[in-house]
């Protein structure tokens, strides 16, 4: 089941809304939203709905017992055996396929290859499950001894199957203790309604035009056409991923849940380690509390440290070269950064960070975006041209001028516009009121656009699905 279809906001949403507002005790709406997130699960891996229910039973059974041999050998052994299970898990389901793969081109073999269907989701709530067995080792949180709670926090739909990866510790609380205000649900369909909008006018409209670029052969594109194709590419990646976290924010307001932010307009960054304080801000959190901060290769090897963390981010995307290639590309970008230094990295001209930074990153989303590594190499060519293809041709002039309010949109759209309509607490009556009435005139029109657009729409899945 995808947020962005009518079936879903107006059905499925609807009347899980209608069950929970009207049961009376927490505990009620726990039972709601448990039965809610299961079906949306199963709606769409029917196949594969056990494995994430033994993810959800192997890790609440490690918690108690990591609980019962606390700062024993007992909990040592528990949260080896969890790790193992999870990480195995997910490396079957995963890797298995490319891993067999490499092994028979590199020692010219003929193992069968697994075909192995991805668990919708696999990599969030694995991730999700797994920060909180480590965290109940390192007694950083209390262990949830009602395992149906514990299932309601690794199943909540809204963030389920893309993120973002919510800590236990940030709604630990919330599980059995939390509160609905009007303030909270208008917040989280405003939310929802800019999710919807991100995904549907900006994203949806972006991607046919980037196909068009690089669906088929690229080398024929132009210099211009493979800049052009490529930034509309990571416009595309930004407004599809952060429409979902957008969304499941909002879903979660309106539940009583407080997620973290996933994404803090990340294209007006300064440099490349700031984009990724800014972009999917919880895997990034993830690797940098559970691994970068682990003396893996020894405390006097902090730069194997940082490379395995972009080793682990790159392939955590996708059983593919192109995605460690990328990983390990941003890895020594932020590797360089470090080696300036803060203070140095300051006194650079800021146009300049701009346009090294943004060169770095789109150059960065075109090895995203090619898993075939011959196109990847074409693609690097076409760039500076060493391809003999053309400067810039009609077709890069001819998409541009047809979708220029789009693009223009979209670029509007990443910067922080919305901060204008934010009220203070001390702020006057009619500030007040004209800031809540824009917010319900455009949500309800954002929402209308998005409906009519959905009407003849086919599959629209957003592109974490797949991660």
């Amino acid at each position: 089941m995808v947020f962005s279809s009518l079936f879903f906001i107006y059905v499925f949403l609807a009347l899980f809304f209608l069950v929970y507002f009207i049961s009376p005790s927490t505990k009620l709406k726990n039972t709601v939203l448990i039965i809610f997130s299961l079906l949306f699960y199963a709606w769409g891996e029917p196949a594969y709905f056990g494995i994430m229910i033994i993810s959800t039973i192997v890790n609440y059974l490690s918690g108690l017992l990591i609980n019962k041999y606390r700062d024993k050998t007992g909990a040592k052994i528990t949260i080896m055996i969890s790790l193992f299970i999870n990480l195995g898990m997910l490396t079957v389901f995963k890797y298995s396929g490319f891993i067999i793969e490499n092994i028979n081109n590199w020692f010219s073999l003929d193992i069968h290859v697994p075909d192995i269907s991805l668990p919708i989701g696999i990599s969030f709530y694995t991730f999700q499950a797994m920060s909180y067995t480590i965290d109940c080792y390192w007694d950083t949180v209390k262990v949830q001894k009602n395992y149906f709670k514990f299932l309601m926090y690794v199943s909540l739909f809204p963030q389920l199957v893309a993120g973002p990866i919510v800590r236990y510790s940030d709604i630990e609380s919330e599980i059995s203790n939390r509160k609905i205000n009007l303030v909270d649900i208008s917040n989280g369909i405003t939310r929802i309604t800019i999710g919807l909008a991100k995904k549907v006018i900006i994203a949806n409209q972006l991607y046919p035009i980037v196909q068009s670029f690089f669906a088929s052969d690229v080398e024929y594109v132009s210099v211009v056409g493979t800049w052009y194709a490529v930034i509309l590419y990571a416009l595309y990646v930004y407004f599809d991923f952060s429409g979902y976290s957008d969304m499941a924010i909002g879903m979660g307001y309106m539940l009583g849940f407080h997620f973290n932010e996933n994404f803090n307009y990340p294209f007006i960054c300064k440099d490349v380690t700031e984009f990724w304080q800014r972009w999917h801000i919880s895997l990034g959190s993830f690797f940098r509390d559970y691994l970068l901060y682990l003396p893996v290769f020894g405390k006097r090897r902090p730069t194997l440290n940082l490379f395995l963390v972009w080793f682990s981010t790159g392939i955590w995307h996708g059983a593919s070269w192109n995605f460690i290639f990328w990983g390990l590309y941003f890895g020594i970008f932020i590797f360089i950064e470090r080696l300036i230094g803060k203070k140095r990295m300051k006194k650079i001209p800021l146009p300049v960070k701009h346009i090294y930074n943004k060169i770095v990153i789109i150059i960065g989303f075109g090895i995203f975006y090619f898993e075939d590594l011959g196109q990847l190499g074409v693609f690097f060519k076409n760039l500076i041209g060493l391809n003999g293809n053309k400067f810039i041709d009609e077709t890069v002039k001819m998409s541009a001028t047809n979708n220029i309010f789009l693009i223009i949109i979209a670029i509007l759209a990443c910067f922080p516009i919305k901060e204008i309509f934010k009220t203070k607490p001390d702020c006057g009556t009619f500030r007040l009121c004209f800031v809540n009435t824009t917010k319900i005139i455009y949500s309800v029109a954002l929402l209308v656009i998005c409906s009519i657009l959905l009407v003849d729409a086919t599959s629209n899945p957003f592109l974490y699905f797949r991660f």
